[in-house]
């Protein structure tokens, strides 16, 4: 990456930050986004809404700004311009725009302004311009909100900044141009009423800088795009370095883009350690040269943190002991040295009062800090994204470090063999960031026993042993993007009240989660395999009776994957029945069912009397199976009648009335004792005479049937016919209900025969009557010979 890449690169995010904390700062339902940014625009677009507060118009080609351009956007609070062509601008086109608060015109071409009253802007850029004297007019005087202010300028005179000497701006950028530094006024900084000054200057050429840093009223200072060399063990920026020691107000200093040699870089060390800075940052260090720097003074300095990241060393043949032993014997509490490729780290030389050291994104091995007893004070160690391997040298190490609470040796490759036996961690800690190792489950059988937050996200766990230590004061857990199949309890887990478990090989959640982890506030279980059966309803149920606040990215992130048919539907779209998931309760429901459709079909087979026409349908088609099973020849041989009525006379109304028209309409020829007998002939004989002429030999039976002599030698001969033809000629027709105390034992062939042979029944309700007839009219359905 080249230095103009970088740098843009540097801005570039330096410009999201900005609009990010804008949309913060000016979050509200009310705000309104339009963003045009990288869009090839030359001019500003007439498009716009007019409810548009916040306008980007970033990276594009405009090169003029008019009134009528922004005039309709009367609720503009927000206006990026950057990164365009702009070289001319008349502040008074945004007069009408008096909600605007932030105004961000840096990255253009332009070389003048002309002003206008804008007292509600709170932060106005205008670095990365072509200004040549800073763009400061009088009315910058009535901004009294301006929290941030960005100039550029090739020179610097402090009449120029009187205008907004009263002002007390939180930060002020200062870009410095390419030909600065011929006319320069070092008393300037004066003037600049500001908490914090970042300045910036050229690329193109060698630092030089006269402005007199002792006399800012900043109480944090950043300078950026620094070349220096070492001459006569002075550094060439060395005075500026100096002056700090005379202004006691700057407590913190950030140093970017530094080009450099080694010398130079620990004598800025020296410079920095005597004065008053407590808070020291040096960012993107390209060093070269050889190392004579040798004895570092430590005393007398007030600095609370250090800080050197993203260091790159052009020579490869120096003393890396030098580095090694000077850092490792600062006399600070917290040092940070990160991505600067150190392979190594030696131990303080005595008792350091290090409390927090940061060596993340190097080349250190195992044996960093190995047999080290100088970090008792250490409480905070973090080794992220280095070559570490073996997970029982790391812990050997913490087990002198008796302060430590927190340690982050994540993104490195380290394993764990539980036959190692290894397992004495430092007893203060509470914090371990495990996270994208090589861990497996043995890892459980490890770990701190007073552990709080515990990190284990992307290894190659797949289960939680159930032997797992108990860790009774862990509180955090974070498992995700590992193989775990189960979603674990919290039964070895007492305190557990987060759980991250998010990206593994979950299918079914147990239902008994939350009973088991009573203390849980937060758990996210998203982006699992879930299979969507009966198994998953209870925690589904569960999850919607938990507060929503503690399902993290309920429902978006928790969808089905198994069934194909269900796959991709949120878990709380899922539904099945309790019935279809509880076999014992889908028998008993089943059983329950049948049992109350079968008490239904009773009581309307009693209500509709359903048992009666299934008797009457039977007997019909009994009747047709033997009248198909007869010769119709010798049925029809010496016959004169289809039926021999026998009744009772208490009965002849019912026979006359009903009876008789019911079965002489269809033609069907009735004997009847008063109206065929022949005069002359014995009863006994005539009964036998007609009873062997009929093809049937109806007898209607009632309680007044079984009183009658006539009635009983009726029956008795039919009966005797019976047998003696062979034939099935008898229909009994139950006129009323025949109590069996009711027949004596004269009529036992009455009681043989209504046990033997079936009977129809004469119903009551006259919508049966035409089923009755049917089926009495098929049983002597005959045709007679002539």
């Amino acid at each position: 990456m080249t230095k103009a890449t970088s740098k843009i690169f540097h801005l570039a995010i330096i410009i999201i930050i900005l609009i990010f904390k804008i949309k913060i700062h000016l979050s509200d339902e009310s705000e309104v986004l339009t963003n045009r940014s990288k869009t090839g625009l030359d001019h500003v677009p007439k498009d716009l809404s007019m409810e548009t507060t916040i306008l980007d118009l970033s990276q594009n080609s405009i090169s003029e700004l008019q009134t009528s351009d922004i005039l309709p956007l009367s609720k503009l609070k927000v206006l990026i311009i950057s990164h365009n062509r702009i070289q001319y601008l008349n502040v008074s086109v945004l007069k009408f725009n008096q909600e605007l608060e932030y105004l961000d015109l840096s990255h253009n071409k332009l070389k003048k302004i002309y002003c206008h009253p804008m007292v509600n802007l709170k932060h106005l850029d205008l670095s990365f311009n072509a200004f040549d004297t800073l763009p400061i007019c009088k009315e910058f005087g009535s901004m009294t909100q301006l929290e941030f202010l960005g100039l550029s300028a090739s020179q610097l005179q402090k009449s120029v900044i009187l205008p907004i000497a009263h002002l007390n701006i939180k930060k002020m950028l200062l870009v410095l141009g390419e030909t600065y530094g011929e006319k320069e006024d070092p008393e300037s900084l004066q003037y600049m009423n500001t908490e914090s000054l970042h300045i910036v200057f050229p690329t193109e050429k060698d630092f030089h800088f006269n402005l007199d840093v002792s006399i800012s009223k900043a109480v944090s200072l950043e300078l950026s795009n620094m070349k220096g060399v070492t001459v006569d063990n002075r550094c060439s920026f060395q005075n500026v370095l100096l002056a700090l020691k005379k202004n006691s107000k700057i407590a913190s200093l950030t140093l970017n883009n530094i080009e450099t040699t080694w010398d130079c870089f620990f004598i800025i060390l020296q410079s920095v350690w005597p004065t008053s800075i407590e808070y020291f940052s040096i960012t993107n260090v390209t060093l070269q040269g050889k190392i004579n720097f040798r004895e570092f003074n430590y005393s007398n300095t007030s600095l609370k943190a250090m800080s050197v990241h993203q260091l790159v060393s052009y020579s490869f043949t120096f003393p890396q002991n030098v580095v090694y032993t000077i850092f490792s014997n600062m006399n600070i509490p917290k040092l940070t040295v990160s991505s600067t490729r150190m392979f190594h780290m030696l131990c303080p030389s005595q008792s350091s009062p290090f409390r927090y050291l940061d060596f993340s994104n190097n080349l250190l091995t195992d044996t960093v800090f190995k047999n080290c007893e100088n970090l008792v004070k250490l409480e905070i160690l973090i080794l992220q994204m280095n070559q570490l391997k073996e997970l029982a040298n790391i812990i050997h190490i913490t087990k002198t470090m008796k302060s430590l609470q927190q340690l982050d040796i994540s993104q490195n490759s380290l394993r764990y063999d539980k036959k190692e036996g290894n397992c004495f961690w430092a007893e203060s800690l509470l914090s371990l960031n495990l996270s994208s190792n090589m861990l497996t489950d043995s890892i459980f059988r490890c770990l701190p026993l007073n552990i709080k937050v515990l990190d284990l996200h992307k290894n190659r766990i797949r289960s939680i042993p159930n032997d797992v230590n108990n860790l009774e004061a862990l509180e955090e857990l974070n498992v995700a993007s590992n193989a775990l199949t189960i979603l674990p309890g919290c039964g070895t887990f007492s305190s557990l009240s987060v759980l991250t478990i998010d990206s593994n090989s979950i299918s079914k959640p147990a239902a008994d989660f939350f009973q088991t982890c009573p203390k849980i506030r937060s758990i996210k279980a998203g982006n699992n395999p879930f299979q969507c059966t009966c198994e998953l309803r209870e925690f589904i149920q569960r999850v919607d009776q938990a507060s929503r606040t503690v399902v993290e990215g309920w429902p978006d992130s928790y969808k089905c994957d198994y069934p194909e048919s269900s796959k991709g539907t949120p878990l709380k779209d899922f539904h099945v029945s309790q019935l279809s998931c509880n076999p014992a309760l889908l028998m008993a429901t089943i059983v329950g069912i049948m049992l109350v459709v079968a008490i239904a079909m009773t009581i309307l087979c009693v209500y509709f009397d359903v048992p009666w026409y299934l008797r009457m349908v039977f007997q019909w088609t009994q009747t047709r199976h033997r009248a198909r099973n007869i010769h119709l020849e010798e049925l029809q041989r010496n016959l004169q009648f289809h039926a021999f009525i026998s009744y009772s006379e208490h009965d002849s109304a019912w026979v006359k009335n009903e009876l008789l028209p019911n079965l002489e309409k269809e033609d069907i020829q009735v004997c009847l004792h008063e109206r065929n007998f022949v005069p002359g002939k014995s009863i006994v004989e005539n009964i036998i005479n007609f009873i062997e002429k009929s093809y049937k030999s109806i007898f209607v039976l009632s309680p007044y049937f079984v009183q009658s002599e006539w009635c009983h030698y009726e029956l008795y001969f039919a009966h005797h016919n019976l047998f003696h033809e062979g034939s099935d000629n008898l229909i009994l027709i139950l006129l009323e209900p025949i109590p069996q105390y009711s027949i004596s034992s004269s009529y036992h062939k009455l009681k043989t025969l209504m046990a033997r042979r079936t009977y129809l029944e004469w119903p009551k309700e006259k919508s049966k009557h035409g089923l009755f007839w049917a089926n009495l009219r098929a049983a002597i359905n005959i045709k007679l010979l002539e």
